[in-house]
């Protein structure tokens, strides 16, 4: 309970931070701020938490169930859908459904993930959670995510920027400079520095969660995103979560995996919902939305697992 009242504080006072920044600062600064992180603070970061993380044999499995839960989190959002209609309340917009699915399916297991993950189980095992997003999440993202996009909202002309997306992502180079990275020595004050520098870029992701989270202005797609968040944060997570020791997965490394899964949908589905014309009201109602939901629902999952 002490460490979970320390992570609220630390998390919460970073975001509040990030929520008043945002509010008073230009809209330039939020933008400025995630390029920073985008190109220089998360690469640096993964590469420095890669060094003192454990790679064990069965780490592949970390996408593996990230693929599964963003299947199951779409199958279950198409039979909401579906079972909407069968009840004549029916989400009658492709674009609207769209979102719909992509909530259910994307998670946050990033930015917030991974702040999380470092405050509760430490950088031990890290590296399952890098594993889970770095070669779960982002191209589950980008591929699956874009094509259901572009098969419910159109803009063709977009792919190539989605692909070059994914070929240019600087956390992905990071990712496997790290790994190359870990055998090589350093000298100590370089690793402390590299080290505090990580931790900072941590901390000022969640400073721009606030910020991007004080631009927020719509709640009126409210009751039906409660459909997708009851889906990603509460459903996949219970039934995967309880088959994990099935893959020999248990402690630590379990609770990781299952605090990813329960993540709130990721900013990722914003931005495609911008991109290919989905329901942006929608999206942005359900990045809001779960953040909320995350404070409720975090020690239940720290409970279980």
């Amino acid at each position: 309970m002490t460490n979970l009242l320390e992570l609220y504080v630390k998390l919460g006072g970073l975001v509040l931070v990030g929520f008043i920044l945002g509010r008073k600062l230009p809209v330039t600064v939020p933008t400025r701020l995630g390029l920073f992180l985008f190109w220089v603070g998360v690469p640096i970061s993964i590469v420095s938490f890669l060094r003192q993380s454990s790679l064990s044999g069965q780490i592949w499995i970390a996408p593996a169930i990230a693929y599964l839960a963003i299947l199951l989190g779409a199958f279950f959002a198409w039979l909401g859908i579906k079972g909407q209609a069968y009840f004549r309340k029916t989400v009658s917009q492709p674009s609207t459904q769209a979102s719909l699915i992509l909530a259910a399916m994307l998670g946050n297991t990033g930015y917030l993930g991974f702040p999380i993950t470092l405050a509760m189980v430490g950088k031990e095992y890290f590296a399952w959670a890098l594993f889970y997003d770095l070669l779960g999440t982002f191209p589950g993202t980008y591929a699956l995510g874009v094509l259901l996009a572009a098969s419910f909202g159109g803009s063709v002309q977009n792919h190539w920027q989605i692909t070059r997306a994914i070929l240019i992502n600087p956390a992905l180079w990071g990712f496997g400079f790290g790994l190359l990275f870990r055998q090589v020595t350093i000298p100590t004050v370089a690793e402390f520095w590299l080290e505090k520098f990580a931790w900072s870029s941590v901390a000022l992701s969640l400073v721009l969660i606030g910020m991007r989270l004080a631009l927020l202005k719509s709640w009126r797609s409210l009751p039906q995103v409660g459909i997708s968040l009851g889906i990603k944060m509460l459903l996949v997570p219970l039934i995967l979560g309880s088959i994990l020791p099935l893959f020999g997965l248990t402690g630590a490394i379990a609770k990781i995996i299952v605090l990813q899964m329960a993540m709130p949908p990721a900013f990722a589905t914003l931005v495609i919902a911008e991109t290919f014309n989905l329901d942006r009201d929608l999206a942005v109602t359900a990045l809001a939305a779960g953040a909320i939901v995350l404070l409720v629902t975090l020690p239940v999952w720290l409970w279980l697992f």
